[in-house]
């Protein structure tokens, strides 16, 4: 069975996530602060359970969870733990309903944490940084039951192998509830799937493979070797990306996203598998709907 994946937000439905910026919260007293930011937690664990039950009706049996699905939680000044917001108890139980709602209807969830985190960097702020937000999102994780906390491997510093040593390292150093949901992702720049399954197999972390990305910035493998070695460094159900690229033309391929997926993009080799494909398109889930349709037809 192949699982399609919605990312994060919506086009058409009217479901609507919000978010606050630090400068806007600083204009209030700290009480005030955190009164607004328990009202924005409450309404996202509402929201969620909208968007699930949206995929549960339309049929998408995956969703990927905004990053920023409790606003500011790890800004270095405006950042706060659910104990600090009034009905924090209440935030945290709608969010574990969230959960037990996947579950009951077999939604597999996950998070793609924001291009900022970047366990690898040479920087130590950075890294630091990069562990906190992979601590919250593993918080929100337990709590819906998220399987996947996919990332990218950053940067190559001058130093393509020095790079991914210290990406070893930082995976291996991870708390446990972290690195049991951790994916890396090959992406269209600097880190290809042939770069990236040395690390999987060292550390036991799976490759979200994207063969979008594979098209952007090929290497050694072609996309049915990769897809068979990405799957092979999976203990549970694989994810994989699909988008199309803006410009078909384009060579190489065009990094930019269509609104929807070409469903001749759509790999040969993956439709016999038992995988989740998150679409990775701008017309969010009206091109989930479409591609599940030409897929069927």
């Amino acid at each position: 069975m192949i699982r399609l994946g919605l990312c994060c937000i919506f086009v058409n439905a009217p479901i609507k996530f919000r978010r606050t910026t630090a400068a806007y919260q600083s204009k209030f007293s700290q009480l005030e602060q955190r009164r607004h930011l328990s009202v924005l937690c409450r309404h996202n664990a509402g929201e969620l359970l909208k968007a699930l039950t949206y995929c549960r009706d339309a049929g998408i049996c995956a969703f990927r969870v905004n990053s920023q699905i409790l606003p500011l939680i790890t800004h270095p000044r405006q950042g706060y733990s659910m104990q600090d917001l009034p009905g924090g108890d209440d935030i945290i139980n709608a969010f574990r309903q969230c959960g037990e709602f996947a579950r009951r209807h077999d939604i597999r969830t996950s998070f793609h944490p924001d291009q900022f985190v970047v366990i690898a960097s040479p920087r130590p702020e950075v890294r630091r940084k990069s562990v906190e937000e992979l601590v919250y999102q593993a918080m929100v994780a337990e709590w819906i039951g998220a399987d996947v906390i996919n990332i990218h491997a950053g940067g190559a510093y001058g130093d393509k192998p020095a790079s991914l040593k210290r990406l070893v390292a930082a995976i291996n150093a991870l708390p446990a509830d972290i690195k049991s949901r951790l994916t890396l992702e090959n992406d269209d720049r600097t880190y290809s799937p042939a770069d990236l399954l040395p690390v999987c197999l060292e550390t036991n972390v799976p490759l979200v493979y994207d063969v979008h990305h594979h098209h952007c910035l090929p290497d050694v493998l072609g996309v049915d070797a990769a897809t068979q070695e990405a799957l092979s460094t999976w203990r549970r159900e694989p994810l994989f990306h699909i988008s199309s690229p803006l410009d078909r033309g384009q060579r190489p391929a065009d990094r930019r996203h269509a609104d929807t997926i070409d469903v001749r993009d759509f790999p040969e080799t993956w439709r016999s598998l038992n995988i989740t494909v998150d679409v990775e398109a701008k017309a969010k889930e009206a091109a989930v709907e479409k591609l599940h349709d030409d897929l069927k037809r």
